[in-house]
């Protein structure tokens, strides 16, 4: 029921910047206003959690994107993820993710990602170098 809808991916040269958004339907009060978050995955490498936001607005930061990168909510309750001064090694799948809870931890992002009930298809980023 709960659908997520990724958007902005695209390539671009190290050092640029990208814009991910995140739109959902079919949300819950657990996910409106809830625990949500951007994992990544490259073919051949493990899934890896990038951020994480909850109803606090308590942010989680995966530590390659220290400095980086920015998670937040729009208007319209639109996940956005901020990703500037990207290198190659950020090439990866992003994907949006909704748990079926009000509040995230720091571990969700040390995870696989099993937590997150919900998943969108994904958006794929190119940093060419």
């Amino acid at each position: 029921e709960v659908h997520l809808v990724e958007s902005g991916g695209g390539s671009v040269q190290a050092g640029g910047s990208l814009t991910l958004s995140c739109t959902g339907s079919g949300f819950t009060q657990y996910n409106v206003n809830g625990c949500m978050g951007w994992f990544r995955q490259a073919p051949g490498k493990r899934r890896e959690g990038v951020a994480t936001l909850d109803r606090d607005d308590d942010k989680y930061y995966a530590r390659f994107t220290e400095g980086r990168f920015t998670i937040s909510r729009d208007a319209g309750n639109t996940l956005v993820l901020q990703m500037d001064n990207l290198r190659p090694e950020d090439t990866a799948r992003y994907y949006c993710v909704a748990a079926d809870r009000f509040y995230c931890q720091r571990w969700f992002l040390e995870d696989d990602g099993s937590y997150f009930a919900h998943w969108g298809q994904g958006t794929q980023v190119t940093v060419e170098p």
